[in-house]
């Protein structure tokens, strides 16, 4: 390979870093919490690899692609939430070719398709990384409602009512009755949903 491909691969790097410094705009919204591009990416994936084993047939490598780069064009567009949407159009399929115009054409091709694929969202690959994407959202709506922020909890049934699977479905109401911190509570004999009882108890008196 030389220098001037090589070059084009650094370029390509040290624009995927800017997933960690592009904030999701949804959040300040909700008046709590915020989250980068790379943080909401790492939770998909880890989302995706747990629905993986729940269901038969998946591909798990091309699922974990799609996760990868399905929100890799806000690098360039910015994070839209459901309120920018109403009034912003963004060019995602612009974004990825500008993004990808120097790189090896069969590299290239690979994340246009799996864009496509998840735009989509035909392929078994493609409903789990949507299905996966959206309990990123459950899990930070459900942090955030349990830390102080009710508002949060408005968005479960819009959020759940986009999941394609049932596994999913699933999951979602399992996360929705689980207290955030349970995990490591138990670890001390703590009981999460006694400690918020306890709390609603001593606000109303």
């Amino acid at each position: 390979m030389d220098g001037e491909k090589l070059s084009a691969l650094a370029r390509f790097l040290f624009e995927a870093q800017m997933m960690k410094r592009t904030p999701r705009t949804g959040f300040s919204f909700l008046g709590k919490g915020d989250e980068s591009i790379a943080e909401h990416t790492c939770g998909v994936m880890i989302n995706a690899f747990l629905l993986a084993s729940l269901v038969d047939g998946v591909d798990v490598n091309r699922l974990l692609k799609i996760c990868l780069i399905h929100d890799m064009a806000e690098i360039r567009t910015g994070d839209a939430n459901a309120v920018y949407k109403l009034y912003v159009k963004m060019d995602e399929e612009k974004a990825f070719s500008d993004m990808l115009a120097e790189l090896d054409e069969e590299f290239s091709n690979e994340i246009k398709g799996l864009y496509k694929e998840y735009v989509e969202a035909k392929t078994l690959e493609a409903k789990l990384a949507h299905d996966a994407d959206q309990l990123d959202m459950i899990l930070s709506l459900k942090v955030c409602n349990d830390t102080g922020c009710p508002d949060a909890s408005i968005w479960f049934p819009y959020v759940k009512a986009r999941l394609k699977t049932e596994e999913a479905k699933r999951l979602a109401d399992a996360i929705e009755k689980e207290h955030w911190a349970s995990w490591w509570m138990r670890l001390f004999g703590l009981n999460s949903k006694a400690h918020i009882s306890s709390n609603k108890k001593e606000e109303k008196d």
